[in-house]
């Protein structure tokens, strides 16, 4: 139901765009979220967004990476610039999401998309 997509090879200071887009019977979608994880790291919170567009980021992407979303297409979005050797990870998008016939938010999972950054 949440399709991750955009990773992908890229050299140190280079951008990619991130792709995270929900299908299915959706009613609506409250806060998507980016997460990451490295070989052998535990898996962090990258950045996340409200349906109203409030965002929260990591310390170590502040001012390089932007989330941003689109409620009419139920999707979000991470733009990553200057990226590091050390943003190299899979990174996975969650999302509340309530079906219509749904009274709370489940919480959903893409499937990841891998990010390498060369050095």
């Amino acid at each position: 139901q949440l399709q991750a997509s955009g990773g992908g090879l890229v050299q140190a200071g280079g951008s990619l765009r991130l792709s995270c887009a929900a299908s299915g019977n959706i009613f609506s979608i409250s806060t998507m979220t980016w997460y990451r994880q490295a070989p052998g790291k535990q898996r962090e919170l990258v950045a996340s967004i409200t349906r109203g567009a409030l965002t929260n980021y990591a310390d170590s992407v502040k001012g390089r990476f932007t989330i941003s979303r689109d409620n009419a297409k139920n999707t979000a979005y991470l733009q990553m610039n200057s990226l590091k050797p050390e943003d190299t990870a899979v990174y996975y998008c969650n999302a509340g999401v309530r079906t219509p016939s749904s009274n709370y938010y489940g919480s959903y999972w893409g499937q990841g998309t891998l990010v390498t950054v060369s050095s």
